[in-house]
């Protein structure tokens, strides 16, 4: 019998014109090998990313050292379209004995390897022996036109004549993505690096896109889901979103799939672990998707995983309010977890529950760090306990790989007006708002 998602899925499909996958395509109870070899090349067909990735032609610019037992390289690599990717990669110094693991970190709107908590990640979890990879989402940091954070240039993303503002939003996801499985080959090439033990942990915007590309990279062997992890069904809060363009067009460009969120997890699932965390009072639907919500989907993935995959069926939790939207992988609760999963050299789980914490926005205020100002707020980033302490302050140029002057020579293969122009879609001053549905 097909699941109330189901339905309200084929619904909506029918409402489009489109056509659903057929579940008859799948086979009966768990998801075999099969299935899910031609499920995730579906899902990566539907966004464009391309079934044999890019040769990296990775570049190491400089080397410097942004705090006591962390040595940064400042880096590039390639992405779609012949394109570059602008990151930091954090790692111990001294480097422990053996291979590390790595943790890549995947930003919310606004967010990039200047964020707090990028740079907050890269010291801490370095200090901790695990090597830390933080990377300019597209049209943030040196990807935005004026080499700015917190642009958001992608949400005034458009069609034009010759693509759709829904073919233009899956191609937009479909470089989002393609970033994180560059960024996981970048970390996989590193000598130093356990390819075995490679995380990434996903933030509000970025808890989307690793919903999704946790399902499509078994590489990965784990991943955290932060301000978000509560995909929902037809109509719900992912399709009707404020964010058409990143996360409402490209999440609804999924309704072949049928029950969506328990297809994605059933994924993640034969790829690795998966932990949701989120703030009790989180602004992305969380106050309506807590206990009921996480069991229901829980139990609906659980019927398409084998059984030696069932361990990996995410777990979920919660920061009491009033804990809204916040980065939680950098967290006690999640950095215990993460520990465990990738056996970090320097530190067991039981010391990192020991670890002290930092209130991030008295950090900020002390060492000068900026802050987005819309998220300083105790409920959000501003009042985030995070692991460790002795983080010190950074000047921003540190963290860029290029000077000023250098970037102007090179920007064309960074930004993301260039992407605009190869895909035929343009940009309009104002924001989007998804469309609603009856």
């Amino acid at each position: 019998m097909r699941s109330r998602h189901t339905l309200a899925a084929f619904a909506l499909l029918a409402a489009f014109g489109l056509q659903p996958f057929s579940p008859s395509a799948l086979s009966a109870g768990p998801l075999t090998q099969g299935d899910i070899a031609s499920l995730r090349a579906q899902i990566r067909e539907n966004f464009s990313v391309p079934e044999t990735l890019l040769a990296l032609d990775a570049r190491t610019h400089r080397a410097f050292t942004p705090a006591t037992g962390v040595r940064a390289e400042a880096v590039t690599y390639a992405t779609q379209f012949g394109m570059r990717v602008p990151a930091i990669l954090y790692l111990p110094d001294p480097l422990p004995k053996g291979k590390i693991p790595a943790f890549i970190v995947v930003n919310g709107h606004g967010g990039d390897k200047y964020a707090w908590y990028s740079y907050y990640c890269g010291i801490t979890y370095a200090r901790a022996g695990a090597a830390v990879l933080t990377y300019d989402p597209a049209g943030e940091g040196e990807r935005s036109r004026n080499r700015k954070s917190g642009t958001r240039e992608h949400d005034y993303l458009r069609g034009s004549d010759t693509i759709t503002d829904a073919d233009a939003g899956r191609k937009l996801l479909g470089l989002m993505l393609t970033d994180v499985m560059q960024a996981v080959s970048y970390a996989a090439s590193r000598p130093e690096i356990d390819a075995t033990r490679i995380a990434a942990g996903g933030y509000s915007m970025g808890s989307f896109v690793m919903s999704i590309a946790g399902a499509i990279e078994p590489r990965l062997h784990a991943v955290i889901l932060t301000g978000g992890g509560n995909l929902d069904g037809p109509g719900g809060y992912w399709d009707k979103c404020d964010k058409p363009m990143c996360q409402g067009h490209p999440y609804q460009s999924l309704l072949f799939l049928g029950d969506r969120p328990a297809i994605i997890y059933a994924l993640q699932a034969d790829r690795g672990p998966t932990l949701i965390w989120n703030g009790r009072d989180d602004i992305c639907n969380i106050k309506k998707t807590q206990e009921p919500f996480f069991d229901d989907l829980r139990a609906r993935a659980a019927k398409l995983t084998s059984s030696e995959k069932q361990k990996n069926i995410f777990t979920y939790g919660f920061t009491p309010k009033p804990a809204s939207h916040r980065p939680y992988f950098i967290t006690k609760p999640p950095a215990i977890w993460l520990a465990k999963q990738l056996d970090f050299p320097n530190l067991t789980p039981g010391q990192v529950a020991a670890l002290p914490e930092v209130h991030i926005s008295e950090w900020a205020s002390e060492t000068g760090y900026p802050m987005d100002r819309g998220y300083t707020s105790e409920e959000r980033e501003g009042g985030a306990m995070a692991v460790g302490d002795n983080v010190p302050a950074i000047a921003r140029d540190q963290l860029s790989v290029f000077t000023a002057a250098e970037w102007e020579t090179v920007k064309a293969g960074y930004t993301f007006d260039t992407w605009l122009k190869k895909i035929g879609a343009t940009t309009n001053k104002d924001k989007p708002k998804c469309p609603k549905k009856s």
